[in-house]
């Protein structure tokens, strides 16, 4: 009788032990990931200036790398680019409003029509052999842009992944289209969908 009791005590304490164990684990692991998160988000050098108080170098604060300048920036670029001589030959191309209805599937699973509206600019390098044409080949462009759009369905435009598909669907025909590597990316100024 004695010896069951000293049994059953042992096994409560072994699993309380074990329990302890595990959740002391798993919060090492959580604190761990919290760090590394930490890390990768705002990087080693302004990581150790936030914790001994000093402040980050300028660039790295605004999460410029050194190197890159002021010229450099969407408005330089949209401008024609005032700074090195590699923005001077970027172009902004900006393209009408298109607006196309989209398929959608409701809660029921009962498949409805949306609206698309989009406002976009073709960013090209005019130095790069072809790009003469682009300007050309703008309203073969849109038409094409308004093909690939049709077929879309309302989830194809979800999330940063969809939008990401979307610039690189495009790109890739604005490529073809003009027969050259000029066109280099898309901005969307608006995607609304209704």
């Amino acid at each position: 009788m004695a010896d069951a009791t000293m049994t059953e005590s042992n096994t409560d304490g072994t699993s309380k032990r074990g329990k302890l164990v595990i959740v002391l684990a798993i919060a090492f692991a959580c604190a761990v990931a919290l760090l590394a998160g930490l890390v990768a988000a705002a990087g080693p050098e302004r990581l150790t200036a936030m914790i001994s108080g000093k402040d980050a170098p300028q660039d790295q604060a605004a999460g410029h790398a050194p190197s890159a300048s002021p010229a450099a920036s969407p408005a330089a670029i949209g401008a024609g680019g005032a700074g090195s001589g590699t923005t001077k030959n970027i172009i902004s191309l900006p393209f009408q409003e298109i607006i196309v209805n989209i398929t959608a599937t409701t809660a029921t699973g009962r498949q409805t029509s949306r609206f698309l509206k989009l406002n976009l600019a073709l960013i090209y390098d005019n130095s790069i052999p072809g790009a003469e044409a682009i300007e050309n080949r703008q309203l073969f462009l849109r038409d094409s842009f308004q093909d690939y759009l049709r077929q879309l369905n309302e989830s194809d435009l979800q999330g940063s992944i969809g939008l990401a598909r979307l610039k690189a669907e495009l790109l890739r025909r604005a490529r073809a289209i003009t027969d050259s590597e000029a066109p280099l990316e898309f901005l969307i100024a608006d995607l609304i969908i209704q």
